[in-house]
């Protein structure tokens, strides 16, 4: 088979050696062109169905959230009512003395369309209140009902059952009424003394059925709701499934996270849109099949054929007309020095075609002009060097302890604990106000000096007044700039690794002062300290990074970000004693505002 095709493969290269130079130019530019139109019909086939898909997952997307709040509603109300019952009436109602009944009555009688009935039972399972059905069926055991003992066991929530017939209470009109179950554990009172309790509110099913029944997904796509574990709790063909003619991928849908997934069911791609219902751990289900998304593709296929035909033949003569024009004031011009060769003296070089051609004759001024624009290219990007690499470290400090402080904020809110809630997410904002400093990276030492106290305002309320703070800015700082977020992650360090194994009060300082043409400031603490041996590795460059629970800069990263702004004449100095406590002293240039002004220019770069 090699043997076959060498001398034809040969035979062609020598051809297409001995082409002119407008054959070329004509042959590349097509085969270029055509290779372009069928990547680019390629890519816009793929795009399309990617489009096709995303429009889907949107849209079913969309329809879910839409179902999500409208069973959000329906929940809520249900929830209003259990509110209303406990709060309204059993709360309000001494069994020794009076009956639920009449209050009862009011409140299913706003809610009735919802409704199936209100029943109150005691931690026995005893009868003390029910509308509008009364009589609980001889069978019924409440006490050793699912709903019951949820309620019992898990005081502080409500928990909604799957779909069931309601079987504990006699129906004077003999129907089986599909309900879900909404218990909650209640205080009930009586004679003064509190016992405790169980109110069951059962709520027609149709209500829930009606939400999801009309939602129309995507090309031919349904939707279905499971509880959490993935039983069903309404699903278009129900019967079907229940009755085992039917199969659903329900309980691994149960499981996944909400969002978009792909997954292959009975011989069926699908797109899963899952979406969780709120404080319930139902799940709405979006079935999308992929098949159809894309279109009829015997339909596409032709057209497509036709349109890469079309283009070659455009590509081919437009290419042609082109290379004319490039490669005819070449041939003349080779003409020309074939002629010179020959010794012709009477030869007129034109000076036509192309750019390049016209300019030849003063390449070498051009050459001097290019060599300039490359210096000044490189000086450029060695500028632009500088920046980035102060640009990655200065992207590196992400304040770790963002996630903390608010979940302290969400913990003191759930507490009762406002005040402080208020006074954290206030220095909060204040923080990260003057980390942003409009992009700047050297902002005034007071916005430094204010960063810090906010933070450490934070930390203290975090770590409930472990530690004491003092922050001074001695008489001749007044006006004088410093590099943006140096002070904060020496004092994450100090709090970390000074405070946190601190058994006494602790206590940490900043002081900011002038040294002559210098600023130093000093982050003190008094804790644990530092062993020799660990202080002379903290700034070296070629010490490994570590992983702490910090936010993984430390003081290599501020000292680097010194030296890269201001030169290795400045950074930091670690002084510590073990058990003693540490300080880390910052020197940077006193830059008042005008010098401050050359490095805010170079940022606007």
């Amino acid at each position: 088979m090699r043997t076959l095709f060498h001398p034809l493969t040969a035979k062609i290269v020598d051809r297409f050696r001995n082409m002119s130079i407008q054959m070329v130019i004509s042959l590349s530019f097509t085969a270029v062109a055509v290779m372009g139109v069928f990547c680019i019909g390629l890519s816009l086939l793929l795009c399309f169905s990617d489009l096709s898909k995303t429009q889907a997952q949107e849209s079913a997307q969309r329809l879910l959230a839409q179902v999500n709040l409208n069973l959000d509603s329906y929940l809520h109300r249900m929830m209003r009512i259990s509110d209303a019952m406990y709060y309204r009436v059993i709360k309000n109602t001494d069994l020794a003395e009076g009956t639920l009944a009449s209050e009862m009555n009011l409140l299913y009688d706003e809610n009735r369309d919802a409704l199936v009935s209100i029943a109150v039972f005691n931690s026995d399972g005893g009868l003390e209140g029910a509308v509008p059905l009364s009589g609980m069926k001889a069978s019924a055991d409440p006490a050793e009902s699912r709903w019951f003992q949820m309620a019992i066991e898990r005081m502080e929530n409500l928990h909604f059952s799957t779909p069931h017939i309601q079987e504990i209470f006699d129906d004077p009109d003999h129907r089986y009424r599909w309900v879900i179950s909404l218990s909650r554990y209640v205080q009930l009172t009586r004679g003064g003394n509190t016992e405790s309790g169980v109110l069951l509110v059962d709520m027609s099913f149709s209500g829930i059925s009606q939400v999801c029944r009309n939602v129309e997904l995507p090309n031919s796509g349904y939707l279905y709701l499971t509880d959490r574990t993935g039983e069903l709790i309404y699903h278009p063909r129900q019967q079907m499934i229940y009755t085992g003619l039917l199969e659903e991928n329900n309980l691994k849908a149960a499981g996944y996270p909400d969002g978009v997934h792909e997954e292959e069911f009975q011989g069926t791609r699908w797109q899963v849109v899952v979406k969780t219902v709120g404080y319930t751990g139902w799940k709405l289900v979006g079935m999308v099949p992929e098949s159809g998304l894309i279109g009829d593709s015997d339909s596409l296929l032709p057209f497509g054929a036709s349109l890469l035909l079309f283009s070659a033949f455009l590509m081919a003569f437009l290419n042609f007309r082109i290379s004319a024009y490039i490669s005819d004031p070449i041939r003349r011009l080779e003409q020309a020095v074939k002629d010179l060769e020959a010794g012709c003296e009477s030869i007129e070089i034109e000076e036509t075609g192309c750019y390049e051609v016209r300019r030849l004759g003063r390449s070498i001024r051009s050459m001097v002009s290019t060599m300039r624009h490359l210096m000044d290219d490189i000086i450029q990007q060695e500028s632009q060097k500088r920046r980035s690499e102060l640009e990655v470290l200065q992207s590196q400090i992400n304040p770790h302890f963002l996630y903390n402080t608010l979940d302290s904020v969400i913990w003191m809110t759930e507490s009762g604990r406002n005040m402080e809630a208020i006074q954290m997410v206030t220095s909060l904002a204040r923080l990260f106000r003057i980390s942003l400093s409009k992009g700047r990276r050297v902002i005034p030492l007071a916005d430094e000096l204010e960063h810090a106290r906010h933070y450490l305002n934070i930390q203290k309320i975090r770590y409930r007044n472990l530690f004491d703070v003092r922050i001074t800015a001695q008489p001749g700082t007044e006006g004088l700039f410093t590099l943006k977020l140096t002070i904060q992650p020496l004092l994450e360090n100090a709090i970390t690794h000074g405070m946190a194994g601190s058994v006494e009060d602790g206590l940490i300082c900043v002081d900011a002062r002038r040294e002559g043409e210098d600023l130093v400031i000093d982050v003190t603490d008094n804790g644990v300290g530092i062993r020799p041996e660990i202080v002379s590795t903290l700034l070296d460059e070629n010490r490994p990074a570590l992983r702490t629970n910090g936010s993984g800069i430390g003081v290599k990263n501020v000292h680097q970000r010194i030296c890269l702004t201001f030169g290795r004449k400045y950074g930091l100095t670690i002084l510590s004693e073990p058990d003693e406590g540490t300080t880390v002293r910052v020197r940077l240039p006193a830059l008042n505002e005008a010098a401050a002004e050359h490095y805010r220019q170079e940022d606007s770069l």
